[in-house]
């Protein structure tokens, strides 16, 4: 008998808990401009070699006195496709400026066919990079995509981010980080 009163009241407190963690999740703040971690923030990139579109080499050490950005992508991504044209506004913002940033796409996972058939459809007219091994996305840590990581000049890594980006947000970012280390 005494069980039976009891369990209204458990049900109520089980009740609360549960509209709590809904209130906390729905106020909770949008991805921020902050870096994700990872033991390779203020390191030397990772050296990352792959095939580019084209078939030539792509060596990430050879881009050493630009900024670059390497985004991380699949074309079957949900948040990948979402965020596609954003990047494709991004890198004609950067066209524009002499010190514009170079950006790569890097293939994570995924086939070549699946990759001509989506930038044929979603456009993006900058180089795309193929991780057959995966050894790209092992070294910088990647296990899932999207992942953005933008690398300085000098050739270390100065921001990741393992959320969507938009034109404005990674261009906020790659100034600041311009001010900062240059």
């Amino acid at each position: 008998m005494r069980s039976k009163r009891i369990a209204p009241f458990i049900a109520l407190a089980v009740a609360v808990v549960i509209a709590g963690l809904f209130v906390v999740l729905l106020g909770s703040d949008p991805p921020s401009d902050e870096s994700a971690e990872t033991n390779l923030m203020d390191q030397p990139a990772p050296e990352a070699r792959g095939e580019l579109a084209d078939g030539t080499a792509f060596q990430l050490s050879r881009r050493k006195g630009d900024w670059v950005v390497l985004n991380f992508f699949q074309s079957s991504c949900v948040p990948c496709k979402e965020e596609h044209p954003e990047l494709v506004k991004f890198v004609e913002g950067q066209q524009d400026r002499p010190d514009g940033a170079r950006f790569y796409s890097i293939v994570y996972d995924d086939t070549r066919e699946n990759v001509e058939a989506f930038f044929a459809e979603d456009g993006g007219g900058w180089p795309v990079v193929y991780d057959d091994h995966g050894s790209i996305a092992v070294a910088f840590g990647v296990s899932k995509v999207p992942e953005t990581w933008i690398i300085d000049p000098s050739g270390v890594v100065r921001f990741r981010t393992i959320a969507t980006v938009s034109a404005d947000q990674l261009g906020a970012i790659l100034q600041q980080l311009r001010e900062q280390f240059t």
